[in-house]
C-alpha cells in the first residue's frame, strides 16, 4: 500500500497538508499503477479541522474522486477512539464507519495502542457491518532496553489468539509497527507464529518506518515470514520518519524472489510530481534523519513531526532533545501501551510536563487516564507510584471497567450532547457535523462556524530572501547595537533568543510593552495588583474571565493549549479582574503575563 499521502504527510508535515496542493501527485500515482492508497483516518482527520481549515469528509470525497472508482482506498482507525485522542461512545465508534463508507473508504486499518482486544470488539464489529473491509492489528514496537514483559513474540501471538477467540471479523491482519523500533528478528519470529495460527488463506500485512534506520531489513524479515503485503511510501514522504520509499524497497528486493509488480519508471515520473507538489512545504530537518535513539525512546514517525511542528509553533524547540530523552522513563512506568497515537501522544505529553514542570511534578491528564485503565488494560501494571500520583492529581481511582461501558454512561459522549452543542450555535444538525462535533469538540465547532485558524507551515520565500541578504560567509549575521546609557557605551548583538552584552551572552525573552501591561493606567486608585502569568508556552483556547469579574483563588482565568493538552491557568489570589491581556489564539510565553488582579 501507497502510504505517501496519509502516513507520509503525517509523519513529514505533521499531517497539515492542504487537500488541493497533493491531489496532482495521487492522480500521477494513480497513472504508475498503483490502486491501494492510505487516503485518511489517523491524525489526518482532526488535523485538517485544526490546522488546515478544510473537511476531512471532503477531502475523503476528492481523494476519490482523484484516485478513481477502482482504487482501494484504506483510512486509519484507533479502536474506541476512532479518529481522536480520547475515546467515544457506541454512537459515535458505529458513526465513524458509516461516514467512511459513505464518503468513498474501501477498507479500514484498526488498531488498539495497548493491545487491549476489548477495544476492538465493537469498533471491528461496526466497520464490517458497514460494508468496509477490516484490517484488524496487532501494535508491535521495542522496548527500551532492560526492560521486559511484553512485546516480544510471545505477547503478540497471545493478542492474535486473543482476536481469533474474540470472534472479531477481519478481511486482513495488520502487524503495526508506528515507532520502526521492533527488530527484523522479532518480526521473523512474530509473523512465522502468525502464518501458523491463521488460516491459510488469512492476509498478513506489515507495517513500520524508517525512523530507528531498520524498516528495509524488517520489511524483508516480514515477507520471508510469509507477509502478503508491507507499506511504502514516495518522496518527498518517505525515509526518515516515513516507511520506505518504493524505489529504495525495489531496489532492497532485486535479484529476490519477490517482485513488487510496478512500473518503476512511472514511479519515478509520480514522485518528481509529488516533489513539485510539495516544494512549497517547510520540510523539518527530523522528518529525514534516522534516529539513533528511538529505540531508547520510542516515539512513532507519525507523532514525531507533530509533535515537533508544536513545539515550533510554541517556540520552544530547543526542549525536544530534553523531551524525546524523557520519554523513555515516562514509557517505562506507563505499562508498555505501544508507542502509536494516542498513546505515543500522552507519552511525549508526560514528557514534556516532566521537561518543563520537573520529573513527575505535573501528570498529563491523557497519561493520567492510561495508567489508571481509563483507556483499557495496559500490557504490563503500570509503576504503582505513578498510578498512585495519577489518582491524586487528577481525583479518579483506577479502574478495571471496559472503556466503551464507561463512554456510554458519560453524559458528555455520544450523538445527543454532540447535537446539542451544534443546535446551541445554531449549527446543522447533519451526521457530518455531529461526528466532527463529538471528534473534535471546540476546534471542530469553530470550523463549523468559519473561526477556524491555518495552521501549516510553508516557506516564507520572502523571509528566505531577506535572511539570504543578512548573512556573511553562510552564517546569518546578528543584529548590532552600540546602546549609551548615562553616557556610558554598550554593544548588543541580538541573534534568535540569544544577546550578546559587551562580550557576554545572555539569553531573553524580548516582547512589546503593551503585551507587559499587568494593571490600570497610571493615575488611577492605588491598589495592590497581582499578575495572573503563563507557567509554560502555549496558545490561548480559552479566556474565562472579562475586567471586573470577582475571582476566588485557584479560579480558572485562562485556559492554555499545548500539545494537544489543555491547561488551565488559576487566579493566584483572590480579587477583581483589572485587566486581561490577552486573546483567544494568541501565541503566549513562559512568565508572561496573561491578567492582572486588583485585591
Amino acid at each position: 500500500m501507497c502510504t505517501a499521502f496519509r502516513d507520509g504527510f503525517q509523519s513529514v508535515y505533521g499531517a497539515r497538508v492542504f487537500t488541493k496542493d497533493f491531489l496532482p501527485a495521487v492522480e500521477a500515482t494513480r497513472d504508475a499503477g498503483i490502486s491501494w492508497f492510505e487516503a485518511g483516518g489517523g491524525a489526518r482527520f482532526q488535523s485538517l479541522y485544526f490546522y488546515c481549515n478544510e473537511d476531512a469528509f471532503a477531502m475523503m470525497d476528492a481523494f476519490r474522486e482523484a484516485a478513481g472508482p477502482e482504487a482501494n482506498l484504506q483510512t486509519l482507525a484507533r479502536g474506541t477512539n476512532v479518529v481522536g485522542l480520547e475515546s467515544q461512545s457506541s454512537d459515535i465508534v458505529k458513526l465513524h464507519a458509516q461516514l467512511f463508507k459513505k464518503h468513498g473508504i474501501t477498507t479500514i486499518r484498526n488498531f488498539d495502542a495497548l493491545n487491549d482486544v476489548n477495544n476492538l470488539i465493537y469498533s471491528g464489529q461496526c466497520i464490517v457491518d458497514a460494508g468496509l473491509k477490516h484490517q484488524v492489528c496487532v501494535t508491535l514496537m521495542e522496548l527500551p532496553p532492560g526492560c521486559s514483559g511484553a512485546h516480544d513474540a510471545d505477547f503478540y501471538e497471545a493478542t492474535l489468539q486473543n482476536i481469533l477467540d474474540a470472534g472479531i471479523p477481519f478481511d486482513a491482519v495488520c502487524f503495526k509497527d508506528a515507532s520502526g523500533t521492533a527488530v527484523p528478528s522479532k518480526v521473523y519470529e512474530t509473523i512465522s507464529r502468525a502464518r501458523k495460527i491463521l488460516p491459510s488463506e488469512a492476509f498478513i500485512h506489515f507495517h513500520t518506518h524508517e525512523t530507528a534506520g531498520v524498516s528495509v531489513l524488517a520489511n524483508k524479515a516480514a515477507l520471508d515470514a510469509g507477509a502478503d503485503a508491507i507499506d511504502l511510501s514516495m518522496a518527498p514522504c518517505s525515509g526518515g520518519t516515513c516507511q520506505p520509499d518504493i524505489l529504495a524497497m525495489w531496489h532492497a528486493l532485486r535479484g529476490s524472489e519477490y517482485d513488487l509488480d510496478i512500473d518503476i519508471e512511472k514511479v519515478r515520473e509520480a514522485e518528481e510530481v509529488f516533489k513539485d507538489c510539495m516544494k512549497d512545504y517547510f520540510l523539518p530537518p527530523e522528518a529525514t534523519a534516522v534516529e539513533p535513539l528511538i529505540p531508547w525512546s520510542p516515539m512513532p514517525g507519525g507523532a514525531l513531526t507533530a509533535n515537533t511542528q508544536m513545539l515550533r509553533d510554541n517556540n520552544i524547540m530547543e526542549k525536544y532533545p530534553e523531551i524525546i530523552k524523557a520519554m523513555s522513563d515516562v514509557v517505562r512506568k506507563g505499562g508498555y501501551g505501544t508507542s502509536v497515537t494516542p498513546v505515543s501522544q500522552f507519552y511525549f505529553q508526560q514528557a514534556f510536563n516532566n521537561v518543563m514542570f520537573g520529573p513527575w511534578k505535573k501528570i498529563a491528564e491523557p497519561y493520567g487516564q492510561m495508567v489508571l485503565g481509563y483507556f483499557g488494560k495496559t500490557p504490563v501494571a503500570p509503576d504503582p507510584e505513578i498510578v498512585e500520583l495519577a489518582s491524586k492529581q487528577l481525583g479518579k481511582k483506577p479502574t478495571t471497567r471496559p472503556p466503551l461501558e464507561m463512554n456510554d454512561e458519560d453524559p458528555t459522549k455520544g450523538i445527543e450532547p454532540a447535537k446539542k452543542r451544534l443546535s446551541d450555535e445554531g449549527l446543522e444538525l447533519t451526521d457530518e457535523n455531529i461526528f466532527i462535533a463529538a471528534a473534535c469538540k471546540e476546534k471542530g465547532i469553530r470550523f463549523l462556524k468559519g473561526e477556524a485558524e491555518v495552521g501549516v507551515r510553508k516557506i516564507d520565500k520572502e523571509a528566505q530572501a531577506a535572511a539570504t541578504a543578512t548573512t556573511v560567509a553562510g552564517k546569518r549575521k546578528p543584529s548590532e547595537y552600540t546602546v549609551t546609557v548615562d553616557g556610558k557605551d554598550y554593544f548588543m548583538a541580538f541573534e534568535g533568543n540569544m544577546a550578546t552584552i559587551n562580550g557576554k551572552a545572555f539569553r531573553v525573552g524580548i516582547k512589546s510593552a503593551e503585551s507587559s501591561k499587568s494593571g490600570p493606567e497610571e493615575g488611577g486608585p492605588a491598589t495592590e495588583v497581582t499578575s495572573v502569568t503563563s507557567q509554560m508556552p502555549g496558545a490561548v483556547f480559552k479566556v474565562l474571565v472579562s475586567t471586573g469579574d470577582q475571582v476566588t483563588e485557584g479560579q480558572p482565568v485562562v485556559i492554555l493549549e499545548a500539545m494537544k493538552m489543555e491547561m488551565e491557568v488559576p487566579a493566584p489570589i483572590a480579587g477583581t479582574i483589572a485587566a486581561v491581556n490577552v486573546a483567544v489564539g494568541e501565541q503566549v510565553t513562559t512568565g508572561q503575563v496573561l491578567a492582572a488582579i486588583n485585591t
